[in-house]
């Protein structure tokens, strides 16, 4: 049998005893995150489709959804087998698996929907439970009440505390069945921060965001992101997030990039049974076809009208298969973004595909502190309309802030220009803040000298000037302007400011003097006299004297330099291109900065680019990245850095401080003494044997690993948020790039 052909698929192995219930992380990209789910029918996948099976009604057999498509975890109704004598008996004699014929993971849902739909249901709360775990689910749901978008506050906060209520019952009911805590409170902020806390506070294992249905039925997209945003911030992150209805993939890449980990999808038969298809940018009609939207494996060989004119029932069997193949390959399409670092990008590229989605992805990059860092031409009509009132938009920066912060910055990889949504991606947030809130200018800068209009990096064009500079009016620093605001000249290399693939007119655009001067003002030049500067074309040199005239600068740029000065000049730039990058990329201050890099060596390659910064004594100290401009730590700049550490070290796994600590230094991460050999050896650091973190923790930013005593053992890339390091039981805490032996 060849690789393309169907075939019975092995059974999955369960997972080990001591990892049941644990959810680990194993790639992410912000909040989005690939991880791995341990139960006792095999490690889910996650993100992961649960597509919903009516047990009376199998449009699609569970048995060919775990064969032919890989599907690793379905969801069923534990109501109905208990309300159906036969089901009943036979899921409690041979397991739900047997009931199913699905050797993978069985999800099962209390009966709250049912409640929604009809009004009540007739079975208690420890009961149901009970039923569940009585039957073999990996994953039983307790019953919780369900709350509707009409409902007012007061019915809603009623759904919220009932369902808090019943949580001990339900996981007392539950055992060592692992358990979903749904979170409740409608269209009610502060009502979904009460329910994510009380139920955060319970061992459950998985949280569903319930009462979300209705709120997709009527395309209330922003709504929905809005529930997202309230909810998943306070939630334990060593728990999967569950979007409990949520089936159609037009709002997969959103959903994932706000951190969903599970979704279920009944609409891939009942869109059939209506001769409806699912598409990343909506429904099509059956009727209305001529051609497919996409192709899917199950059509390859037939046509719309030719499926019109199958029986009814084939029809909708063939559409459900269309409908579950399309729900599949928009959820690779997701993780494969989350692996490429793109899944934002990817979120933007389908808001574009329907209005409310728009809307949505509109609301969510509308935060005030993402408008004041636009520049003038960026501001649109369309991110206006739909913004809330300024009240209602402070209260959300802290939930926008969770999103930020959890960035990676810089990463690897060309930035695609997408428009207007280029300026407000989380990536570019988090690297614009890390800028503003660490850099330093040196006491020395008296003016400031602004070139604009090249694509970055931007070395090569500007060498020679800024070795006159340097030489001849070192009082005036140089920046440069890019697309994505103003960096000093030292970071030209830097991701994602240098390396925006964009249209020539979006990186010619003139700079504004005011938007220039509030840039500058956020770099910590207030008041400070600038010009700017058109590198582009031809006769830059009278454009340069131009400027410095106008600033009172010596503005002889046709002199030449002497071989003296240039060697002097070059030594001055590369030593500042070690100190900033220093403040940005690792948090110093200036003063341990300077003193880290004076009398530094740099081994330059035949490009005239820094390969390394050694110390006095020719000990690596730092490696500059060629790839994002970047700066890697060697053993001997981890000690550096770590001798000039003066707070004292961390004793608890404390939540993140998001934007505070400016030049402490990198993060130190305590460590256990079981751990403390192998990260000596140079072996990564793994949940549960880290003690204490500090506070500003951030994914892919370098640290330093400690051992309780507060002797240095080895630094590395840290993995998470200082609050996920306090939680997570399992995965990769620390990636460490070198241990340092006694």
């Amino acid at each position: 049998m060849t690789a393309w052909q169907n075939g019975p698929r092995e059974d999955p192995k369960p997972c080990r005893e001591q990892d049941h219930g644990r959810f680990e992380v194993t790639q992410r990209d912000g909040r989005a995150r690939l991880g791995r789910l341990h139960t006792h029918h095999g490690v889910l996948e996650t993100p992961a489709l649960l597509p919903v099976v009516n047990p009376n009604i199998r449009t699609i057999e569970p048995r060919e959804m775990w064969d032919n498509y890989g599907i690793q975890a379905l969801i069923t109704n534990s109501y109905i087998i208990w309300k159906h004598e036969d089901l009943r008996n036979k899921a409690q004699t041979d397991g739900v698996h047997a009931l199913l014929d699905f050797p993978g993971v069985v999800m099962t849902d209390s009966g709250t929907f049912q409640s929604y739909v009809y009004g009540d249901v007739e079975v208690g709360v420890g009961e149901i439970v009970a039923f569940q775990r009585s039957i073999g689910v990996d994953i039983a749901t307790m019953l919780d009440v369900f709350s509707r978008p009409d409902m007012n506050e007061e019915e809603v906060e009623h759904a919220v505390r009932e369902t808090a209520a019943r949580a001990t019952e339900s996981i007392e009911a539950a055992g060592d069945t692992m358990l979903n805590g749904p979170i409740q409170g409608g269209l009610f902020r502060p009502l979904r921060h009460i329910s994510a806390q009380l139920m955060g506070a319970h061992p459950f294992s998985v949280h569903p965001i319930g009462g979300i249905v209705p709120v997709m039925e009527q395309q209330r997209y922003k709504d929905y992101a809005k529930i997202m945003l309230a909810s998943l911030p306070l939630l334990p992150p060593n728990r999967p997030v569950h979007m409990f209805g949520c089936g159609h993939p037009m709002l997969f890449p959103m959903s994932v990039a706000l951190g969903a980990d599970l979704f279920d999808s009944a609409a891939y038969a009942l869109f059939a049974r209506d001769g409806r298809l699912l598409t990343p940018w909506g429904t099509e009609r059956i009727d209305e076809l001529v051609d497919w939207p996409m192709l899917m494996p199950c059509v390859a060989s037939i046509t719309p009208t030719e499926v019109r004119a199958l029986p009814a029932k084939e029809k909708e069997e063939l559409l459900a298969h269309y409908n579950l193949e399309m729900t599949l390959a928009e959820l690779a399409r997701c993780k494969q973004a989350v692996r490429d670092g793109k899944i934002w990008q990817l979120a933007e590229q389908r808001s574009h595909q329907h209005p409310a989605l728009r809307e949505a992805f509109l609301w969510l990059t509308t935060r005030p502190s993402i408008q004041r860092n636009l520049r003038p031409e960026h501001f649109y009509t369309d991110r206006d309309a739909a913004r809330d009132t300024n009240a209602d938009q402070g209260m959300w920066e802290d939930a926008w802030d969770w999103v930020v912060w959890s960035q990676q910055t810089p990463r690897s990889g060309g930035v695609m220009w997408g428009g207007d949504d280029t300026f407000v991606r989380p990536q570019v947030s988090k690297a614009r803040r890390a800028l503003h809130m660490r850099w330093e200018p040196s006491p020395s800068t008296t003016h400031a000298v602004v070139f604009h209009g090249i694509r970055g990096p931007f070395r090569e064009r500007l060498k020679e000037v800024l070795e006159w500079m340097s030489a001849h009016v070192p009082q005036a620093t140089a920046f440069v302007l890019t697309p994505l605001g103003i960096v000093p000249a030292s970071l030209e290399d830097l991701n994602p400011f240098a390396h925006l693939d964009a249209p020539q007119w979006v990186l010619r655009h003139p700079p504004q003097g005011e938007w220039v001067a509030t840039e500058l003002q956020r770099l910590g030049l207030v008041d400070v006299p600038f010009a700017t500067v058109d590198v582009a074309g031809d006769g830059m040199k009278q454009r340069l004297l131009e400027a410095l005239t106008s600033l009172e600068l010596p503005n002889h740029v046709h002199e030449p330099i002497t071989p003296e000065q240039r060697e002097h000049a070059q030594q001055t730039l590369r030593v500042a291109q070690a100190v900033d990058k220093q403040m940005v990329l690792l948090n110093t201050s200036r003063e341990t900065a300077s003193s880290t890099a004076k009398d530094g060596q740099f081994v330059v390659n035949r490009e005239g680019r820094v390969k390394n910064i050694n110390d006095a004594d020719g000990q690596h100290l730092f490696s500059p990245r060629l790839r994002d401009g970047g700066l890697s730590l060697a053993n001997a700049g981890a000690k550096a850095l770590f001798a000039h550490r003066q707070a004292p070290l961390p004793n608890t796994l404390a939540s993140t401080a998001w934007w505070g600590n400016a030049a402490q230094g990198p993060p130190v991460v305590v460590v256990d003494e079981d751990a403390e050999p192998f990260v000596r050896k140079g072996r990564n650091v793994f949940h549960g044997f880290v003690l204490a973190c500090d506070p500003w923790l951030s994914p892919g930013e370098a640290c330093l690993i400690v051992n309780q005593e507060g002797a240095l053992l080895g630094h590395g890339l840290s993995q998470c948020t200082s609050t996920e390091m306090g939680c997570m039981k399992k995965g990769i805490a620390v990636k460490t790039r070198a241990g340092i032996e006694d």
